[in-house]
Formats: structure tokens, C-alpha cells, sequence
């Protein structure tokens, strides 16, 4: 892999994850492909990585632990991306976080109707693909990537001072 600078690292995660989060708005709102519920979650580490290069570029002393941290949430990331893939492809059946409204308790029948209007997307249902893979793919991509880049930086940190 390339080797980039500490500071050019921390632009590069920032610029994936503006990108990456950009991307999943301009899909959702103006193209109208509606995000499941895992899909809502996925985005919850992009916005952690810009949180934190914003925190890091304050307070750089702490960079160390500010990539050890990065790696873990895009180690996490992919986790995730990796189980929404496999509800996808079948092979793992939809749970609970696949379904945020069904959990809430509705007394009121305004809002039974206002929800049975709503269109909700099933976790399993691809609404968008882009050269043949589902965004879930190139979010098991983009996170594996980056979270194994961060580890080798982590570990070489004290030698590429």
C-alpha cells in the first residue's frame, strides 16, 4: 500500500467519510432509494471518523490513540456491513435492528395509520446497486479497508515517528 502521512491519513479518513456519507444522502433523497434500518447504522461510522480526525487535528498528542480508535470503530463497521450482507444474501435471518418501528409501542391510532403509510424496507431487499454490488458491499470494502490500514499504521506508529 501506499505510504501516506499521519496528517494526510487523517484528511484521507475524513474525505472517505464525507464522501461515503454524501453519497448515502444523495442516494436516499435525491435518487428515493430508502434505507433500511442497518443501513441507517452503517452511516453511525462515518460520522464517528469525521467526529474524530476533527477532535484529533485539536488535539494531535493523542494521535496514537485516535488511529487505534479509528481502526476499531471501521473494524467494528465492517462487522456490521458483513452481517447485513449475509441478511441479504439469505443466510442470516433479520433480527430486531431491521425493524426500528415495530419495536415502538403505539397506543394512539393516528399513529397506527401514520406508520402503516410509511413505506418500511426489509434489510434483506437491495434497493440499490452500483456496478452489480449492493452498497453494503462497497461499505465491507471501504471499512475492511481502512481499518486494516489503520492497524499496520497503529503498530508501526513509535517506528514512523
Amino acid at each position: 500500500m501506499f505510504n501516506l502521512s499521519k496528517k494526510n491519513l487523517f484528511t484521507s479518513i475524513f474525505l472517505i467519510s464525507l464522501i461515503a456519507l454524501i453519497s448515502a444522502y444523495f442516494i436516499e433523497y435525491i435518487l428515493g432509494h430508502q434505507p433500511c434500518s442497518l443501513c441507517l447504522y452503517e452511516r453511525i461510522p462515518f460520522f464517528l471518523g469525521i467526529l474524530i480526525v476533527l477532535i484529533n487535528f485539536k488535539y494531535n498528542k493523542l494521535e496514537k490513540y485516535f488511529i487505534l480508535l479509528l481502526g476499531i470503530i471501521f473494524f467494528i463497521a465492517t462487522i456490521l456491513s458483513l452481517y447485513h450482507l449475509g441478511i441479504e444474501q439469505g443466510l442470516i435471518q433479520e433480527s430486531l435492528l431491521c425493524d426500528l418501528k415495530k419495536g415502538a409501542n403505539i397506543i394512539d391510532k393516528d399513529e397506527i395509520l401514520k406508520q402503516l403509510q410509511q413505506k418500511s424496507v426489509s434489510c434483506k431487499d437491495v434497493t440499490f446497486k452500483m456496478f452489480g454490488l449492493s452498497l453494503t458491499s462497497y461499505n465491507i470494502i471501504i471499512n475492511l479497508i481502512l481499518a486494516l490500514y489503520l492497524t499496520k499504521i497503529y503498530f508501526a506508529y513509535e517506528k514512523n515517528r
